[in-house]
């Protein structure tokens, strides 16, 4: 049944808790979601030959405290240091949890943000909304973002991205997100207001990131020709009707060997994601009505 056909129901006041435990959930949203062009699921692992879908459990299991964590963090408008220093914990028990394998690391900067965003709004007792999630982390980390991306894009991942003119994903923080809140989480509201189911909406949604998102992780697996491949793919998806049309999980299945052929994994357009369906788990103007 299509959500926005339900009655509204009374906004519930989200904890700590409730929101770290969002963060966990959203991720293995991600992980189920299938078919999804070189990307891990429960289904096969797409162009990974070191992870499945174990390692990624593994890998949850193992956070599933950082993002209360990093909630409460932000609810006690704790500085950017701090932040960083819970995050290179969680990094590091994922990583031991994995055996040296990186299944999360964008995932536990990009939604270890958001949740300490939303533990800010909780202390203001501001309704937790896209605009004012993106606003408080401009207002208590803006500047601290900003410096953070000055100081690693001297390093060889952010010269690289500027030598081929790609927006780094420090940038694309500093900038509070705008792929998210301007792509990624108005595609997955706006298939899920015609009524897709929300399998085929996180496919249009990924999709909709994948053919505007600067991937590093596309443009370090293939190059500068990978990335263009895979971002012209979405849009062709898209263009054709993407996972409304009758052959849309077809040509996404199709698209998921050709990515698998070329090793291409767009592993921050996942991230993406990820962070979209936190968003419409913890959002009041855009959360789905209890039944």
């Amino acid at each position: 049944m299509n959500a926005a056909r339900l009655p509204a129901r009374r906004a519930v006041r989200l904890s700590a808790a409730d929101i770290g435990r969002a963060a966990t959930l959203a991720l293995h949203d991600e992980l189920a979601l299938a078919p999804k062009p070189g990307l891990v699921s429960f289904v096969d692992s797409g162009s990974h030959s070191d992870m499945d879908a174990h390692t990624f459990m593994r890998s949850l299991f193992a956070l599933r405290h950082y993002f209360v964590q990093i909630c409460a963090l932000g609810e006690a408008h704790a500085p950017f240091e701090a932040l960083e220093r819970c995050g290179i914990a969680a990094e590091a028990r994922m990583l031991a949890a994995t055996g040296g394998i990186n299944t999360h690391r964008g995932a536990i900067f990009t939604l270890g943000l958001l949740c300490a965003a939303a533990g800010a709004l909780l202390r203001d007792g501001a309704p937790l909304d896209p605009q004012a999630l993106r606003q408080a982390l401009r207002r208590h980390w803006g500047d601290a973002l900003a410096a953070r991306t000055r100081r690693v894009s001297a390093l060889p991942g952010g010269m690289a991205a500027r030598r081929h003119g790609l927006r780094s994903a420090s940038e694309e923080a500093a900038l509070a997100f705008p792929v998210l809140f301007e792509t990624a989480v108005p595609a997955l509201a706006s298939a899920l207001r015609r009524g897709l189911s929300a399998q085929r909406a996180r496919i249009d949604a990924l999709f909709a990131t994948m053919a505007t998102l600067d991937d590093s992780n596309l443009a370090h697996r293939g190059g500068m020709a990978g990335l263009r491949h895979a971002q012209q793919a979405a849009r062709g998806y898209l263009a054709q009707g993407g996972a409304a049309s009758d052959h849309g999980f077809a040509a996404a299945r199709a698209l998921h060997r050709d990515f698998v052929a070329r090793r291409l994994s767009p592993g921050g357009a996942a991230d993406t994601l990820a962070a979209a369906c936190w968003m419409r788990r913890v959002c009041e103007d855009i959360r789905p009505p209890a039944p």
